[in-house]
């Protein structure tokens, strides 16, 4: 066998070993928030009875292949559909000056979504912690984990979180949009539902 030959074997086999290991290993875990075919919606209730929905438009979050995932929501994005209103909850209840954004992060009770058959879903008890207007409280949600094909599934809220406005000292922000929209009460009390799209990385 002539050198050169045995020189060309010697430059391949790590080329070999390299490709064994890659089709060897499991495939990427991570999975990435599809923010275009996501939303976390809100729902406001003035004057006892009136119920308007809004929404937030810039999220961004990922789930890790063990499980701990984050969400992050740009307050400046909330969207109620009034110009004037977004810039007062913007400025009067989130102050986004000081708090940007608001979190939301935990553990899933079980990560192996890539092995849920398309079409199929299963209900997950969750506990999480959301960071909002510089104060953490932990809370709890029923969601329902759907995959909607081998590399995408989708969270969705089995029922509506109730964020408490008290707990996040968010109540003096709703008494001045109260006052300024001249309003006989706004509930305190925020229904929060989400649909959130993952894709594998």
């Amino acid at each position: 066998m002539s050198v050169v030959h045995t020189r060309f074997r010697s430059a391949l086999l790590p080329l070999a070993l390299f490709s064994l290991a890659a089709f060897s290993l499991p495939a990427q875990a991570d999975w990435i928030l599809n923010p275009q075919a996501s939303e976390l919606s809100f729902v406001s209730i003035k004057k006892n009875s009136i119920a308007e929905t809004h929404h937030f438009k810039e999220l961004s979050g990922s789930i890790s292949d063990a499980g701990a995932f984050s969400l992050s929501i740009k307050l400046a994005s909330v969207d109620t559909g009034i110009a004037i209103r977004d810039e007062r909850m913007r400025n009067m209840l989130f102050d986004i000056a000081m708090f940007p954004s608001a979190s939301v992060s935990g553990k899933t009770p079980a990560n192996d979504y890539s092995s849920l058959p398309a079409g199929t879903s299963r209900i997950e008890s969750l506990k999480f912690t959301l960071d909002l207007h510089g104060k953490t409280v932990e809370l709890n949600s029923k969601v329902r984990v759907t995959s909607l094909s081998n590399n995408k599934f989708l969270i969705s809220t089995v029922q509506p979180v109730i964020v408490d406005a008290a707990n996040f000292e968010l109540v003096a922000g709703i008494e001045k949009l109260r006052e300024v929209a001249q309003l006989p009460a706004i509930s305190t009390a925020v229904p929060v539902t989400l649909n959130l799209v993952f894709d594998r990385q």
